[in-house]
C-alpha cells in the first residue's frame, strides 16, 4: 500500500517571507515609486487612493512602506479624526472632498468616506436611511471624482478573526503600539459579523467599473505591503522620465569663526 502525499502548501499559507528577501523587493519598489511621483509631477495627474479593512489589517503600515521614501508633499496621508459638530451639520461627503489631489498629488485615505458603510453603521452613528442613501449615492459620487481626471484606486485589507485577536492583544502591553488600540476598537471587537454583512453590502453597491474595490488579504504583513505596492504600480501608468547624473560640487571648507555664545548639546546617551 502506498503512502498518501502530503499536501503541498502554498507560500501564501505556511512560508514567512524574510526580513532580507523582504527588503529587497520593498526597495525595488520604492525605486519605482520614486519614478511614479516624477511622473505624476510632470504629468499633473490626480491620484486618490483608498484604504480600508478590518481593525488589524494592517492598513497603517501599508500606507508607511508606501509613503517611506518618497516626498510628503506628493504622496499626502489623509486620517480625518472623528468630525465636529459643525462637520456633522455639512453634507456627508463635504469634509472630503478639500482633501483630494490637485495636479501632481497622490492623496491616501487612511480611512474614507466609507466610514458611514462600517464603523458608522455598525456601531449606531447614523441611520439606516443614511447609510441607504451613502451607498446608493457614492458611486455617483466616484463617477464625478473619475470624470474629473482622478485616478481612484479602493483597497480593503482582510484579515481572519484569529490573526486580528492576535494583532489587538499583542497591542495591549506594547508600548509602542498602544496609542493604535482606541476605545472604538475595543467596542468593535466583538461585532466581527456586523462588520462582515456591513462590508459585503458596501461591496455589492460600490464596487463599480470605474471604481472597483480591490481586496488584499494581510494574513502576512510583508507580503500584502509588497502585493498592494505592487497593484498601485500597476494600475497608474507611469515612465521612467530621463534626468540628468547629479553630481556634487566640488567645495572648499576653512573653519568657521567661533560662536559668540555658548552651544547647548544634547548629551550623547547612546
Amino acid at each position: 500500500m502506498s503512502k498518501q502525499k502530503k499536501p503541498v502548501s502554498t507560500a501564501l499559507e505556511h512560508d514567512k517571507l524574510s526580513e532580507k528577501a523582504y527588503q529587497k523587493e520593498l526597495k525595488k519598489l520604492h525605486v519605482e515609486l520614486v519614478k511614479l511621483q516624477r511622473w505624476v509631477q510632470e504629468k499633473g495627474l490626480k491620484v486618490a487612493i483608498v484604504f480600508e479593512g478590518r481593525d488589524g489589517a494592517g492598513k497603517g503600515g501599508t500606507i508607511k512602506a508606501l509613503t517611506e521614501r518618497v516626498s510628503p508633499r506628493v504622496f499626502r496621508v489623509v486620517a480625518l479624526p472623528a468630525p465636529t459638530e459643525r462637520e456633522k451639520s455639512q453634507m456627508y461627503l463635504q469634509r472630503y472632498v478639500q482633501h483630494f489631489p490637485a495636479a501632481g498629488e497622490i492623496v491616501i485615505f487612511d480611512r474614507s468616506w466609507y466610514n458611514r458603510a462600517g464603523v458608522e453603521r455598525v456601531m449606531g452613528f447614523c441611520s439606516e436611511e443614511q447609510v441607504t442613501s451613502f451607498l446608493t449615492g457614492a458611486p455617483m459620487f466616484e463617477r464625478a471624482m473619475v470624470d474629473s481626471g482622478i485616478i481612484l484606486l479602493k483597497y480593503w485589507l482582510e484579515v481572519t478573526p484569529e490573526e486580528q485577536e492576535r494583532r489587538l492583544s499583542g497591542r495591549i502591553d506594547d508600548g509602542r503600539k498602544i496609542w493604535k488600540l482606541s476605545p472604538m476598537d475595543i467596542k468593535s471587537f466583538s461585532r466581527w459579523n456586523e462588520y462582515t454583512v456591513a462590508r459585503d453590502e458596501m461591496f455589492k453597491h460600490t464596487d463599480t467599473d470605474f471604481a472597483p474595490w480591490y481586496v488584499a488579504h494581510s494574513e502576512d504583513k510583508k507580503r500584502v505591503r509588497l502585493n498592494v505596492l505592487s497593484h498601485i504600480l500597476a494600475h497608474i501608468p507611469y515612465e521612467d522620465l530621463p534626468h540628468d547624473k547629479v553630481k556634487l560640487p566640488k567645495r572648499k571648507i576653512v573653519d568657521p569663526a567661533p560662536l559668540e555664545h555658548p552651544l547647548r548639546i544634547v548629551p550623547a546617551k547612546f
